[in-house]
């Protein structure tokens, strides 16, 4: 009997572990305080019992280690437990939003029946709002003790809009205090609420407090000019968050004060901006982009050894710089264009230097995707200089130039990242140079197209070398297309020196107002057959050229795109020679092109290259 007793308190008190465990979980699961493992189910009411204790050693009640008691939960802990469900988000958060809105509305047509018949003078009027307001503010405070934060948040809410909402009647509507005294009793509703936010951790509150100091030059403004007063209150209003921000995680304040600044400066500069505030206004906005240009680097900041930081620093990083560097282009747009170049070179050393900054206090790369983003702004900042300071060509080869540094400085520093930039500037170059750069030029070979050409093709060889020293495909891929790319744009300003030699002795012979002297119609025709079989020479020459680079470097690669030009070429003899080449122009065609042609096969077939040893040598490692 007495081990018939034991056991069955033993299975009641086992049964209470459970269902008080299971209380726990469910309790700290709906409080978002740790998510439930896993594991852990639900247990039935009926437990299997217990296996029966050895009989040749019965367990005793008194050996079995008492559980401590562990009181239920109380009812206002229990009450306070926010549930994930729509029925109780439309309960708790909606119902509780329109039931305030529905009192504000009851009070406002209270008040405004008052006011129509004079029950309330304007001092009393703007008394009521202020009281009202403090009153609501003190009162949310017994609702967030109890543990209804939301509630007590969307009261404050009430409060503090009633403030601002009362001293902006008593000086704009009713004329009861000077705009000194309103602004100082904003600025303490601000401060206060800033206080309430650091002290209850309380980020929505933050929130409020910057909304409210925003908000203070609109409900205060008088139409007038104020721009020292207005951009050194936000300097201040600014460096405040930053404060925050930098004593609390709330980054999204710095969004809010952000654009925030950026809505009032518009206002200002559309309304009152003219040439002569050029400096004072480029202070202020210089003053406003370091605030916001350092942001980045206090929010950035992991919170912890493993807290990863938000993209917002990074969107403002970005926002910041390109609002900045247009506010400068448009005050100077008139005045000197080359002054924004000047601007965007210092924008991208000052972006340079912060990416070294943050290089070396986080060795480790624990700010790596905004330190890459600086580096990026420094680079679009020298891109977007080039053209703008130069003109014509020069632009093409202020990219080549550019994109031969951030090749360089990539493959010191070993960054992908920058190789990528060096790609698309080196892109950005040779589109520009075969489809929209115009030259002109009564020289040949010595003149800016061939210098241009050039510059093109050093970058090139430079891609081509340091890709082929890598032993990763994207490397060799790298350097094929480098090794193609050049001989294209060598090839085409060949072919457009060419052009342009031809065209100046025709332009000797053009007709002139529409009529041809008899004289010169053989004259200009003969030039044309010149002219089309020097481009059958070139391109055989150049095809040539590539063959021998390829047997001399061992590079299958370089050969083939000989093979391939050469094919061309044979095309256009066979097709187009023939049939618009003069006799004598067509024997010789036929003639350089056979004996190239043989050439080559001499080669082949003498096997200087040991292809055909290598193919065997292949074949007998693969029979064995």
């Amino acid at each position: 009997m007495l081990l018939d007793t034991d056991r069955s308190q033993l299975q009641e008190l086992q049964q209470l572990v459970r269902e008080l465990t299971s209380r726990i979980y469910r309790i700290e699961r709906a409080m978002g305080l740790e998510p439930a493992p896993a594991d852990v189910q639900p247990q039935s009411s009926v437990q299997p019992p217990p296996p029966a204790p050895d009989q040749g050693q019965p367990q005793r009640l008194s050996e079995v280690k008492p559980i401590p008691h562990i009181p239920p939960p109380s009812k206002g802990l229990v009450e306070a437990i926010p549930e994930t469900g729509l029925e109780s988000r439309i309960g708790s958060h909606w119902l509780n939003r329109i039931g305030i809105a529905a009192v504000l509305i009851g009070v406002s047509y209270f008040l405004k029946f008052a006011f129509d018949n004079d029950w309330i003078g304007p001092a009393g009027r703007v008394s009521i709002g202020l009281l009202a307001g403090i009153a609501v503010v003190i009162w949310s405070e017994r609702f967030r003790r109890r543990g209804y934060r939301a509630f007590s948040y969307s009261l404050k809410a009430v409060g503090i809009g009633v403030l601002y909402l009362s001293l902006w009647a008593a000086f704009h509507v009713y004329g009861l205090i000077p705009s000194g005294v309103a602004f100082v009793a904003m600025l303490a509703v601000t401060s206060a609420t800033a206080i309430m936010a650091l002290s209850q951790d309380a980020e929505i509150l933050a929130f409020f407090a910057l909304a409210g100091g925003f908000s203070t030059p609109v409900l205060l403004s008088t139409g007038q000019n104020r721009e020292v007063q207005l951009f050194s209150y936000l300097v201040i209003l600014n460096f405040a968050t930053l404060v925050l921000v930098a004593i609390k995680p709330w980054r999204r304040l710095l969004m809010l004060s952000y654009v925030a600044t950026v809505l009032l400066y518009i206002g200002w500069y559309s309304s009152f901006y003219d040439r002569g505030q050029l400096r004072l206004t480029l202070g202020f906005a210089t003053l406003f982009f370091a605030i916001f240009a350092i942001a980045p680097l206090i929010a950035g900041q992991p919170e912890n050894e493993i807290a990863a930081f938000s993209a917002v620093p990074l969107f403002l990083a970005l926002v910041n710089a390109g609002v900045y560097f247009l506010q400068i282009y448009a005050m100077y747009e008139e005045i000197d264009k080359n002054v924004t170049a000047w601007f965007a070179l210092a924008l991208a050393a000052v972006y340079i230097f912060l990416s070294r900054q943050m290089r070396r206090q986080s060795p480790g790369g624990g700010v790596a995707g905004l330190q890459l983003l600086h580096l990026a702004l420094a680079i679009g900042f020298i891109t977007i200089a080039i053209p703008i300071r130069l003109d014509a060509h020069w632009i093409t080869i202020g990219w080549f130039v550019e994109a031969g540094m951030l090749l360089w400085v990539a493959n010191r520093i070993r960054s992908e990242f920058l190789n990528g930039f060096a790609a698309g500037v080196l892109v950005l170059g040779i589109a520009r140079l075969l489809l929209f750069d115009n030259f002109y030029s009564t020289r040949l070979i010595f003149n800016s197209r061939m210098a241009t050409h050039a510059v093109a093709i050093a970058v090139l060889a430079v891609v081509a070398r340091y890709g082929s020293k890598r032993n990763d495909e994207r490397g060799q891929i790298a350097a094929a297309s480098a090794i193609v790319a050049l001989n294209v744009l060598a090839l085409v300003a060949l072919s457009r020196e060419v052009s342009d030699y031809y065209a100046q002795k025709m332009s000797a012979v053009r007709p002139r107002l529409g009529q041809w002297n008899r004289s010169d119609r053989p004259s200009f025709r003969e030039m044309e057959i010149e002219r089309d079989f020097t481009y059958s020479a070139l391109w055989m020459g150049y095809g040539a050229i590539l063959m021998v680079m390829g047997f001399w470097r061992r590079s299958a690669f370089v050969r083939w795109q000989g093979l391939l030009l050469i094919a061309a070429t044979i095309v256009k003899v066979f097709v187009y020679d023939v049939s618009q080449l003069d006799r004598g122009y067509r024997i010789l065609s036929f003639i350089v092109l056979g004996v190239l042609l043989l050439a080559i096969s001499f080669v082949y077939q003498r096997d200087w290259l040991q292809l055909g040893g290598a193919k065997r040598a292949g074949r007998e490692a693969g029979d064995a």
